[in-house]
């Protein structure tokens, strides 16, 4: 370790470049992953907020929400622990306002998803033509007792409260009642809902035409999710390699630099292992220092960046992250290894 600090100080520039190489590799990762988990969240954020462990679908939906219709037979009598839901895709249209794609969710005031709802102001939907919607409604300028159109419905709808993290596919949801879905999707008289929603992990059912699966199952369904988390996952993984790369190369010039410095040592008699113990230490170091920076830098990112982003840091990940990145930079450390063991005093000195 006193190898590595004399020689880190001694090489200011050199030293501070490969830092600033590992500072913009860790902070483009972190934020990458960042990135990847807040686009996540938003595709599935509602799914958790519900507490769902459990989601029957229309056995031939090919586990897709949107496509999944339940007519009253196949939902049969449902526990306090199933709420029923309509889903459907809509375009919210009001004076002044630009056109909005949502999601409209249809609930019964009296099953939990519907109980559990935590606002973040106003109240929950009492009565017809009422709707409860995502926040970021209020960032496109909509507020309480806000009146818009959903699709082409002449009835004008009004907002009576928000929630947060209420999104499905990256699209906000606006909650209503289950006719108002049903009104929505012209199906007045025919399927009841899109999906039976259970908080029991073991929920089953015996109706025909409807298959249950898990939360995880319909959520790698979402149109595009698994896609973008394979995408996201390839470019931290390449980036993880690109460090790597970067870290050994820049260490193996370093080290052949210092090889006459190394062979002066070994005549001193310094073991090979100290020397080894101070390439690897060196190593440690610049990779310590950039991910701190990195760290620093993706902190001031979170303060900064504007709701609207989708972006979510988690520190338990940021941190494996990272660890990852130090784990890379000890394997291109050991790289320039056999350089140092096998040099030779003789040949390099009288070189």
């Amino acid at each position: 370790m006193f190898l590595a600090l004399k020689e880190l100080k001694k090489e200011k520039l050199r030293s501070g470049l490969m830092i600033a190489m590992i500072v913009l590799i860790s902070y483009l990762i972190f934020i990458l992953t960042s990135l990847a988990l807040g686009l996540a969240r938003e595709n599935t954020a509602a799914i958790n907020q519900w507490g769902a462990q459990r989601i029957a679908l229309n056995s031939t939906a090919n586990t897709d929400l949107r496509q999944s219709f339940l007519t009253q037979q196949q939902v049969g009598k449902l526990s306090q622990k199933e709420a029923l839901i309509g889903e459907t895709s809509v375009v919210a249209k009001a004076s002044g306002h630009k056109q909005l794609s949502a999601t409209f969710i249809g609930l019964k005031s009296h099953q939990f998803i519907a109980q559990n709802l935590k606002l973040a102001g106003g109240r929950p939907v009492r009565h017809a033509y009422e709707v409860v919607a995502d926040d970021s409604l209020k960032r496109a300028g909509y507020h309480l007792n806000s009146q818009l159109k959903l699709n082409d419905t002449a009835q004008k709808f009004t907002i009576v409260g928000f929630t947060k993290n209420a999104k499905l596919n990256i699209s906000p949801i606006i909650y209503g009642q289950l006719t108002t879905w049903q009104s929505l999707r012209n199906m007045v008289n025919g399927p009841v809902g899109s999906a039976i929603v259970s908080k029991d992990s073991h929920y089953k059912t015996t109706q025909k035409g409807v298959k249950v699966y898990s939360k995880q199952q319909v959520i790698n369904k979402l149109p595009g999710y698994t896609a973008q988390n394979m995408t996201f996952m390839l470019m931290i993984g390449f980036l993880m390699v690109i460090s790597l790369i970067i870290i050994a190369v820049f260490l193996y010039i370093l080290t052949m630099q210092k090889l006459p410095n190394y062979a002066v040592l070994r005549v001193q008699g310094i073991p090979s292992k100290v020397l080894v113990g101070a390439t690897i230490s060196q190593s440690v170091l610049l990779v310590l220092s950039g991910l701190a920076i990195g760290a620093l830098l993706t902190a001031i990112t979170a303060i900064i960046m504007p709701a609207a982003v989708p972006m979510a840091f988690d520190l338990t990940i940021l941190g494996a992250v990272g660890v990852g990145l130090l784990i890379m930079a000890l394997l291109g450390g050991l790289i320039p290894v056999r350089s140092v063991l096998n040099v030779d005093p003789i040949s390099v000195i009288g070189g």
